[in-house]
């Protein structure tokens, strides 16, 4: 669904598939992991650390910047690695958007292959070799993944605060 939504918003209105148009989808694919997990961590901090810090006379936005997102920058950061995770396998709003080239582009503004868009044309392929092709990218795929997740782990860890 995002997919054809950027497709509409990006790709008819710049009238070619481009890198630029594949990350905005991406990124709003992103966006509701991201903003359910940081509210949640917020709701979980006590109202006590913003009320002792606003009763020392710190201002409001510095208590935001010193005192509440310290406090949450582990669910944030969780958050942020897991919409990353979870958009890295997304083939079908690539599909829409970036369209997929052979050739390595460094223009945003031109088609880019995604290793999630290249698993899905080989695998698709009559070719056995390129099956063999997309197992190998699927292995790498499920290795950067496996590992975001074990670095969000990592992070949550040791960015937690006890309160």
């Amino acid at each position: 669904m995002i997919g054809i939504i950027a497709y509409i918003w990006l790709v008819v209105s710049m009238g070619s598939f481009s890198a630029l148009s594949g990350g905005v989808a991406l990124g709003l694919m992103m966006l509701p992991v991201i903003i359910t997990a940081t509210e949640q961590t917020l709701k979980l901090i006590p109202g006590s650390l913003k009320e002792a810090s606003l009763a020392l006379g710190v201002s409001y936005p510095r208590t935001i910047l010193k005192v509440i997102l310290p406090a949450g920058v582990s669910g944030i950061a969780t958050g942020i690695l897991l919409s990353i995770a979870r958009v890295a396998g997304e083939t079908a709003p690539l599909l829409f958007t970036a369209f997929g080239s052979p050739f390595m582009n460094r223009n945003v503004l031109k088609p880019i292959n995604s290793l999630p868009l290249m698993i899905f044309n080989y695998a698709t392929s009559p070719y056995p070799d390129w099956h063999t092709l997309a197992w190998g990218a699927s292995f790498i795929l499920i290795i950067l993944v496996l590992g975001l997740n074990l670095f969000t782990k990592v992070v949550t860890k040791r960015w937690k605060v006890q309160f």
